[in-house]
């Protein structure tokens, strides 16, 4: 697949414009997918969120999926990029400084409730162009109240440079459906089992088992995203059945495949909003 690079422009995003009578401001977009957005930071923190779509967003310590149900947030000046491999309606709040402080310092998973995705909508329809001690100013104080008060989950895909950790990382990324055990690995890279279970401890926080695992659940989140079904991603991810699949899957975001995906297809109609 040829991605098409796009770069982000410090002098016009709206992302860059400090402004703390104007807590929230919102950038709606349709992409079209196949789109890289590449390496970038905002001065105002950033709710990366598609009404419809999925999208990867990767910084230097890990890589988050962004399915409809889900939104990442992204504190100001974090360097990160983002990847559409479909088309995506996005809707992003930026958030100023002045505000993010009750927010995570860390990129973090949030749940995206439907009164949250209500209020994102109302913000689109909003604008940019809102006054202080208006009616509007009012909603986006609330989506910072809401933010604030959000579950947050820890869920991504840490990274490490850490060499031999790097090799296996990159071929499982490469194929995640890959089943050789951390015994067939350590001989592959030249370490003992034991060293290498160390490091992944030490480096990426969770077990060789568990990481692998939050890889099969990120690819089997794009796939789902690119609409293949259950019973595909299952088999292509190496599992012996689509209802081990999806205990795999329940077990772990709290939600089956398909509830989590039918946020997707169960919007109403909006307006795409002003840009920035």
């Amino acid at each position: 697949m040829n991605i098409e690079k796009r770069t982000v422009d410090p002098t016009t995003h709206v992302g860059h414009i400090i402004d703390p009578a104007r807590p929230v401001l919102i950038l709606s977009e349709e992409r079209k997918g196949a789109e890289q957005v590449t390496r970038h930071q905002h001065l105002r923190g950033q709710l990366l969120y598609a009404i419809r779509g999925v999208m990867k967003l990767t910084t230097d310590t890990g890589t988050w999926l962004v399915p409809p149900a889900q939104a990442v947030w992204i504190p100001p000046t974090v360097m990160h990029e983002v990847e559409m491999t479909q088309s995506v309606s996005l809707r992003s709040l930026y958030i100023d400084p002045a505000h993010a402080t009750g927010l995570p310092d860390n990129c973090c998973v949030l749940r995206v409730d439907a009164l949250l995705r209500e209020l994102i909508v109302e913000a689109a329809d909003i604008g940019n162009d809102y006054l202080p001690e208006t009616p509007a100013a009012r909603v986006m104080a609330v989506i910072v109240d809401r933010l604030q008060s959000m579950d947050r989950f820890s869920f991504h895909l840490p990274f490490t440079n850490e060499p031999r950790l790097r090799r296996i990382i990159d071929a499982l990324a490469a194929n995640p459906a890959d089943s050789a055990t951390l015994s067939e690995w350590a001989q592959h890279v030249g370490a003992s089992e034991r060293t290498l279970g160390r490091l992944f401890i030490r480096h990426l926080g969770l077990s060789f088992g568990q990481w692998r695992r939050r890889l099969r659940l990120l690819a089997a989140m794009d796939r789902l995203g690119q609409g293949a079904s259950v019973t595909e991603v299952a088999f292509e991810l190496g599992y012996g059945s689509p209802s081990a699949f999806i205990a795999m899957f329940k077990n772990n975001l709290g939600e089956s495949p398909t509830r989590l995906f039918d946020h997707a297809g169960s919007d109403r109609p909006e307006q795409a909003g002003r840009k920035v």
